[in-house]
This record gives C-alpha cells, sequence and structure tokens, in this order.
C-alpha cells in the first residue's frame, strides 16, 4: 500500500465545523483530539501529516497562542507534524493553471470595482433623501455610511476573496501537498477549488479525523 500522506491548511485543526463535528466546544479540545490521531496513525500505519513551513505553522501556532491553548498543544504540533518548506524552484505547475488563476483574479477585480460604483450610488442617493427629510449632516452620515460601508465590506470580501487563493499559506499548502503527492485538508473553498484544478486529492477538514480512526480500527483489528 503507498504510504498515505496528508497537508494541512491551518483550517483543518482550527475550523468550527471540525469542532461542530467533534462535537467539541474549544479549540483546545480539537487540536488534542486531531492531534492524538496524527499521532496514533504515525505510529501504527506509518502516515505522515505535513504543514507548510513557515508561512501555515506559524499561521497555527499564532491562532492557537491567541486562544489560549496550553504548550502541551503547542509541544504536540511540533512532534507530531512534519515541517517543510515548499520546494518553490523546483515544482512545476502547468501554464494554464497560471493563466485560469489571473482571469480568475481579473474577473473578481472588475466584480470589486463594480461592488464599489453601486455602493457610491447607494450612498448619494440615501444621503439626498434623507437630506430632504430634514436629517442632520452628522446624523445622515453616521446613519448612512455605516450602513453602506458594512454591506459593502461583506460583498466586497465575497467578490473577492471567496473561492480563491488569497494568501501566501494557502498557496504554500498547494505547492507542498503537490511536491509530496499528499492529499490537502482544509476547510478553505479557494483551497479545494484550486486543488481540485491541479488534480490534487482533497480532504474536508471536518471528515479528516474520521478518516483517520477508520484506519486505525483496521489496526486494532489485527491486535485483537
Amino acid at each position: 500500500m503507498k504510504k498515505q500522506r496528508f497537508c494541512l491548511d491551518t483550517t483543518a485543526i482550527t475550523d468550527s465545523e471540525v469542532r461542530k463535528s467533534l462535537n467539541v466546544s474549544t479549540i483546545t479540545e480539537c487540536a488534542e483530539k486531531i492531534l492524538d490521531l496524527i499521532a496514533q496513525s504515525r505510529i501504527y500505519l506509518d502516515i505522515s501529516c505535513h504543514i507548510p513551513y513557515p508561512s501555515v505553522y506559524n499561521e497555527l501556532i499564532g491562532f492557537l497562542k491567541r486562544e489560549g491553548c496550553p504548550e502541551e498543544i503547542i509541544i504536540k504540533v511540533d512532534t507530531w507534524l512534519v515541517k517543510k518548506t515548499p520546494n518553490r524552484y523546483e515544482i512545476k505547475l502547468p501554464a494554464e493553471i497560471l493563466y485560469e488563476y489571473i482571469k480568475d483574479l481579473r474577473e473578481r477585480i472588475n466584480k470589486g470595482m463594480r461592488l464599489s460604483e453601486s455602493a457610491m450610488y447607494e450612498t448619494a442617493e440615501e444621503m439626498y433623501n434623507l437630506a430632504r427629510e430634514g436629517e442632520e449632516k452628522r446624523e445622515l452620515i453616521n446613519t448612512v455610511l455605516s450602513k453602506t460601508v458594512n454591506t459593502f465590506r461583506s460583498k466586497y470580501r465575497n467578490a473577492l476573496r471567496t473561492g480563491t487563493l488569497d494568501s501566501a499559506p494557502d498557496l504554500d499548502v498547494l505547492l507542498l501537498a503537490k511536491e509530496l503527492d499528499a492529499a490537502v485538508v482544509a476547510s478553505d473553498e479557494g483551497i479545494e477549488k484550486w486543488a481540485q484544478r491541479l488534480g490534487l486529492r482533497f480532504v474536508k477538514a471536518k471528515d479528516f479525523p474520521f478518516i483517520l480512526r477508520e484506519y486505525l480500527s483496521y489496526v486494532k483489528k489485527e491486535y485483537r
């Protein structure tokens, strides 16, 4: 059987859907359960779980520390996750992938510009209508702008960031998985989308612990 390798994004351990699937309420409980499964899989099945270093590793450690996870959890991360920097100079990607990414990015930028224009028109119209009703200048600004800005931020974020690669750590996950012929583990839509385009195996973060449990269940059967 070919050795199983997994490349983890930060969301493989921190995502709320993972906590829900494991029926735990805190990041500490979630991280401990997943890392214990990774440890057992490494010892009994020689399954290796990798994390891009330093990008995703630093992102994960920073998140765990901000959530108040104890030092024992950090030690487990260092012990059981294999830290590796992707070999960015040697990994070969099809030119078509770069073409698709640039095209997707350009479409998102144009969509963001149209959203900006629409938000300005909406703001001007609302300001005009409220001004006719006798609203004070400061009240007008607070009422209209706060509403418009919040709505715009949500739409803009969705248009430019959802379903695409929007950070160096995201790209590092894909590059390292490509280099190692590993399955990508994440809950990020952008990573999933581009993992498929690169022909990489993809595992949803919320399913990952149960896949490891299934592997380990056969080991336990052998020792009965």
